[in-house]
C-alpha cells in the first residue's frame, strides 16, 4: 500500500477530521493507484453508516431541509457526513456553490463533516468520485451519510442507486408534480418532501403526488409524502420518522442488502469500463484509431468491425 495512504487511513482510525478531508480530496484528486489503495484498504470499514440521497430542483430549500435534517440526527446523538454535489467552475474545477456556507450552523460541530465536491462535467448529478467519498465517510464512523445532489432535472434520478433512502423535494412555485413524473423521479423516490409548506399551492402539488402514486404500479413500500417548512424546522421531526420507517421496511424485505449488492455491481462495472477507457485511449493516441477511423469514413469499414479490431488490441495487450 502506498505509504501516504496508509498513515491517512491511521489517522482516519483514530478519528482525526483532516484525514477525513485529505482522503476525500485523494479520491477526487490522487492517481489510480492511490485510489485503488484507498478504495481496497477503506472497504472492510465501511458498510455501517445510512446512506440518504438528496434531490431536486434548484429553489426548494434542498441545503436549508438537509441542515434541518442534521439538526434533528446530531440532537438524536448522531455523527453526520454531508456530501454536497454542487456544479464545477469552470475555471478551477472545483464546486461552485459551497455547502459549508449554506449551512454555517454545523460547520463548528466535530459530529458533522460538510463537503462539497464539484461534478466536473459528470452526468446524473453526482460527482464521479461520489462513491468513494461515501465509503470514507462510512470508514470514519458516521452514522448518517447524506449526499445533497446538484439540480440537474432528468439525470438527477442517479442519486438512487448510491442512496438506501431517496428523497425528492418539491416547492410549490417550481413546476407541477406532472413534471416530475416526466423526470422519472417518480420511479425513484422512497420519500416525497414537499417544503416550502407554508406557501399557496403547497396542498396541490401534495394532492397530485398522491394521486400519482396511486395511479402508479404497485410497490411493496407505499411511498410517503411529507409537508415541510425547513426554515422554521415544520414537519422536519415526520420526515424523519418517514426515512426510520423506509430503513425498517429495506431491512425487514431484505431490501437493504439487495440495494447495497446493486450499489456494489455498478461501481465494480465502473471501475473497470474506466480501464478499458484508458486502454482504450492508449491504442486511441497511436495509428490504429486513426488507420481504423479512416476506414470507417471511407465506408470500407462498418464501426462494429473497426470497434472489435480495437477492442482486440486491448485484449491482446492484457494476454
Amino acid at each position: 500500500m502506498n505509504q501516504s495512504v496508509g498513515g491517512l487511513l491511521e489517522r482516519l482510525r483514530d478519528g482525526d477530521p483532516r484525514a477525513v478531508a485529505r482522503l476525500i480530496s485523494l479520491v477526487e484528486d490522487g492517481d489510480r493507484e492511490q485510489l485503488r489503495d484507498a478504495a481496497e484498504a477503506l472497504n472492510p470499514l465501511a458498510g455501517r453508516a445510512q446512506v440518504i440521497g438528496l434531490t431536486g430542483a434548484p429553489g426548494v430549500g434542498k441545503s436549508t431541509l438537509a441542515g434541518a435534517l442534521v439538526a434533528g440526527w446530531r440532537k438524536a446523538g448522531r455523527t453526520v457526513g454531508v456530501l454536497a454535489v454542487d456544479p464545477s467552475s469552470p475555471f478551477t474545477g472545483g464546486a461552485l456553490l459551497g455547502d459549508r456556507v449554506r449551512m454555517q450552523r454545523h460547520a463548528v460541530d466535530d459530529g458533522v463533516y460538510i463537503r462539497s465536491m464539484a461534478t466536473r462535467g459528470h452526468l446524473g448529478g453526482l460527482a464521479w468520485a461520489t462513491p468513494q467519498a461515501v465509503r470514507v465517510l462510512d470508514a470514519a464512523g458516521c452514522d448518517v451519510v447524506l449526499v445533497e445532489t446538484v439540480g440537474v432535472g432528468q439525470a438527477e434520478v442517479e442519486v438512487a442507486g448510491l442512496a438506501d433512502t431517496t428523497l425528492v423535494a418539491l416547492a410549490p412555485g417550481f413546476g407541477d408534480a406532472v413534471q416530475v413524473a416526466k423526470a422519472g423521479i417518480l420511479e425513484v423516490a422512497d420519500v416525497f418532501v414537499v417544503n416550502k409548506a407554508d406557501r399557496e399551492g403547497a396542498e396541490v402539488v401534495a394532492r397530485d403526488l398522491r394521486q400519482m402514486l396511486h395511479l402508479g404500479e404497485a410497490r411493496p413500500w407505499r411511498v410517503p409524502v411529507v409537508m415541510t417548512v425547513a426554515e422554521r424546522g415544520d414537519g422536519v421531526e415526520r420526515l424523519d420518522e418517514a426515512i426510520a420507517s423506509h430503513l425498517a421496511h429495506l431491512e425487514s424485505s431484505g431490501e437493504l442488502e439487495r440495494r447495497r449488492r446493486r450499489r456494489a455491481a455498478r461501481e465494480v462495472e465502473e471501475v473497470a469500463l474506466a480501464d478499458l477507457r484508458a486502454e482504450l485511449g492508449e491504442l486511441g493516441r497511436g495509428e490504429a484509431l486513426d488507420e481504423l477511423a479512416a476506414q470507417v469514413a471511407a465506408g470500407k469499414l462498418g464501426p462494429y468491425a473497426a470497434a472489435d479490431q480495437l477492442l482486440a488490441g486491448v485484449r491482446g495487450g492484457g494476454s
